[in-house]
């Protein structure tokens, strides 16, 4: 696959001839359907959206998710979104990707999100974090587009294990951490989005001040008569303690502020 400036992003002739395996691993995969897969797009480009999310901090736009259950900034308009990192956006929304994204998932109809709701780019430094959740359903602006599949790519050169920031998947009844995911450089994730799909990095990060985790995060919806609605809905762990309560009056303030 290719942009107007003929680079290859992602290497569609690579990846379908993979996807037998990739597919038959992605829905066997436990506690919900999911993979990781390493070196996912072409590392030049990567290398170039690196360089453009350096240049961005500045930038208006940032939407700064800060709330008991969240640390982090994103940005999700297009139009303030470089060329390269923009163009690789574009490539991931594409008939080709989304074609190719319904063969490893098992999901017919896929349909990307042009608004990027709750996407497109996000990044966080030290002490930021994202409790345990499972992800709004419906897509705000659509009623009738039921959330299917999440796409995170990871733009971190030199991410260290000990500054955490690992990816967590965690059982459908939120008893025990089943996979954590490093996010390292140019590592693509893919999983579900079901009521019950709980992920998150919840420990505050310890990377250097200035240091940022990031990534290009977008989501994938069908087009459904009766969804199952509900607003991202947050999770204690086992062992949380009083935080419980503190989580619990969150997830009611999110979901007042989304309804």
């Amino acid at each position: 696959m290719t942009t107007a400036t003929t680079t290859q992003i992602f290497d569609l002739e690579k990846w379908t001839a993979q996807l037998p395996e990739l597919s038959k691993r992605y829905q066997g995969a436990k506690p919900y359907p999911h993979i990781v897969l390493e070196n996912f797009l072409n590392p030049a480009v990567l290398d170039k959206c690196i360089a453009e999310f350096d240049r961005l901090n500045e930038t208006n736009g940032w939407i700064n998710y800060k709330h008991y259950n969240e640390d982090k900034r994103g940005l999700n308009k297009i139009d303030l979104l470089p060329d390269t990192i923009r163009e690789t956006i574009h490539e991931l929304n594409s008939p080709e990707f989304l074609e190719w994204l319904s063969g490893i998932t098992g999901i017919k109809g896929l349909r990307k999100d042009e608004g990027l709701e709750g996407g497109g780019i996000h990044q966080s430094t030290r002490g930021g974090f994202l409790n345990i959740h499972a992800d709004f359903t419906v897509h705000p602006h659509h009623r009738h587009w039921q959330r299917r599949v999440n796409v995170l790519v990871y733009l971190n050169r030199d991410w260290r294990e000990e500054w955490g920031g690992k990816l967590e998947l965690w059982d459908r009844k939120m008893k025990a951490c089943e996979e954590s995911v490093l996010p390292v450089y140019n590592r693509c994730v893919i999983f579900n989005t079901d009521a019950d799909s709980y992920h998150g990095h919840p420990l505050p990060m310890t990377c250097p001040e200035g240091t940022f985790r990031r990534s290009i995060a977008l989501y994938y919806y069908t087009e459904e008569a009766n969804p199952y609605r509900r607003a991202t809905f947050y999770q204690a762990r086992p062992g949380d303690g009083s935080n419980k309560l503190l989580v619990k009056l969150d997830n009611a303030l999110v979901s007042a502020y989304t309804a």
